[in-house]
């Protein structure tokens, strides 16, 4: 079991202090939100400016000389950045950060719908601020191509110190993830390193505690789905809950679904749900068979549905494999529509096609 340990305590010590809820910061994802992006003068250096002065090209005006009125009202001085836009695209071509940004596939349409990332980033240096921390991500084995992906769904790790970052991935490794598992968590779950180390000692505490896990299993799950790491615990919590009650699988046999398949601690309920009510009162498998073959509870509802329903039109819905024509959940739910046809149905693909229409 994964406890709070001296070495966690020496990672923490780097800590600047205590990171913001990283939970709230992903919901805001999806909340549509624009306000206008006012600009930062610092964000480019402007080393000249041009003024303009609508008069006789001829006339020419010493520093000192005063000026009337109207040729006072005339001048026009250019600004280095638009004063307010509500689109990070004007300001690509003033600011030298948006610009290499974009060129690293960052897609700021999407950094623009969420609330004050914006001017965070028109605040952002890109040789002080941005250049340290890919190439950080770099040292520890990301792939280039992932940096775009990365800052577009968390941005923020621009922000973090670069203290901070090592210290997650120093006990990350202290947990015996490789370097090589480490690069791949990071590139798939954007926001672990922003995580402090206590917190992400205590999920995977979590975890292993819930599951009953060896480290080395823990270590397996997190591998394969490491956004188990970033996400809120309640909807985790909430399927366990289901599975262990109201499906009525043992502990043992929950070990093995989530061991197999990880997604289902992170499925939706509802879809969760109903899917196991279609296999086991209406397509009548037992417990042990849904265990055998874990792979039907992250299927798409609709599709077992509907050749469940096309193998019982023709008398072949047979699930138990101590009876002849048995058909195994697991070819049920993963062979194309064709194979499906030609080696469980013995029918013809239009012959299913023709079936879908009358559902």
């Amino acid at each position: 079991m994964i406890c709070y340990s001296d070495f966690t305590a020496k990672h923490l010590a780097t800590e600047a202090k205590e990171d913001k809820d990283i939970e709230e910061l992903s919901r805001a994802d999806d909340v549509a939100y624009k306000s206008p992006l006012m600009p930062i003068r610092d964000a480019v250096p402007v080393t000249e400016r041009q003024i303009s002065l609508d008069l006789d090209p001829a006339t020419e005006f010493s520093a000192l000389e005063e000026i009337s009125d109207e040729e006072a009202v005339r001048i026009f001085v250019p600004s280095a950045m638009p004063p307010a836009s509500l689109s990070l695209r004007d300001y690509v071509d003033q600011s030298e950060t948006l610009s290499k940004l974009v060129q690293l596939g960052v897609n700021l349409w999407k950094l623009e719908q969420r609330p004050n990332v914006g001017s965070m980033l028109l605040r952002l240096n890109f040789n002080t601020d941005v250049a340290p921390r890919l190439l950080f991500l770099k040292e520890i084995g990301v792939d280039d191509s992932h940096f775009g992906n990365i800052i577009t769904r968390n941005p923020f790790i621009l922000t973090e110190s670069l203290e901070n970052l090592q210290a997650r991935v120093n006990y990350l490794k202290s947990k015996k993830f490789s370097s090589e598992t480490v690069a791949s968590m990071v590139s798939r779950a954007p926001y672990l390193l922003n995580f402090s180390v206590k917190r992400l000692d205590n999920r995977l505490g979590f975890f292993q505690q819930q599951l009953n896990l060896s480290a080395s299993n823990m270590r397996n799950i997190m591998a394969r789905l490491p956004r188990l790491l970033c996400g809120s615990l309640e909807p985790i919590k909430e399927n366990l809950k289901v599975c262990e009650i109201e499906f009525g699988f043992k502990e043992n046999e929950i070990q093995h679904i989530v061991l197999t398949v990880p997604k289902v601690l992170a499925a939706n309920k509802r879809k969760l749900t109903q899917i196991f009510d279609l296999l086991h009162n209406t397509m009548e498998v037992p417990h042990h068979l849904i265990v055998k073959f874990p792979q039907v509870l992250n299927s798409k509802y609709l599709r077992i549905r509907e050749r469940h329903l096309f193998l019982e039109y023709l008398g072949k819905a047979q699930y138990d494999p101590n009876l002849p024509n048995y058909i195994s959940l697991d070819r049920l739910v993963s062979l194309p529509d064709e194979a499906f046809c030609t080696e469980l149905a013995l029918a013809t693909l239009e012959d299913f096609h023709l079936f879908q229409k009358t559902l």
